[in-house]
């Protein structure tokens, strides 16, 4: 994918500052100087979902990230961001079909660790402990466990993940 033309790509920079300064609302109106036809660039694309998520502004969220994954279907985060929408949605059902298909094509952990979040509130715990299993073995034991039992997500788990 081609990085941005100048002056676009200050304007990028600009927003992904904004970003991690906690100031979504300053990021989105940034990506509004980037040239008409470069907003539907995927990494503006990319950013503009982050400003989404950030504002927990789902639905718009959703419509973004299918639209990355659509566009990008090499790349992991389309579908973990899209899976990750829904779930916010309370849409979990089609978040956990978003990603199955998905699942062998990208070593990826995060797309484990999801699958792992999804079927626990899917009441499937012991499908839940084999994805959070499959995301150790990618990511290590450590970083997920951890991450693992600070997740309400995975709360019904938390006993077992701890056990680990």
């Amino acid at each position: 994918m081609e990085d941005l033309p100048h002056p676009d790509n200050k304007h990028l920079e600009a927003a992904e500052g904004w970003l991690g300064l906690g100031d979504h609302s300053s990021a989105n109106e940034e990506l509004n100087y980037i040239s008409p036809k470069l907003r539907a660039h995927p990494l503006v694309l990319e950013i503009r979902y982050k400003i989404f998520a950030k504002a927990k502004r789902w639905e718009g969220a959703v419509e973004i990230a299918r639209t990355l994954m659509e566009m990008l279907p090499d790349k992991s985060w389309g579908f973990i961001h899209y899976a990750f929408s829904l779930h916010e949605l309370k849409r979990t059902r089609e978040a956990y079909g978003v990603l199955i298909p998905v699942v062998d094509k990208f070593s990826e952990p995060t797309i484990r660790y999801n699958l792992a979040c999804y079927s626990c509130q899917l009441g499937n715990a012991k499908e839940a402990m084999q994805w959070l299993e499959k995301a150790i073995d990618l990511a290590g034991k450590e970083d997920i466990r951890q991450l693992a039992l600070d997740d309400p997500d995975l709360e019904p788990l938390w006993t077992k993940i701890g056990e680990i």
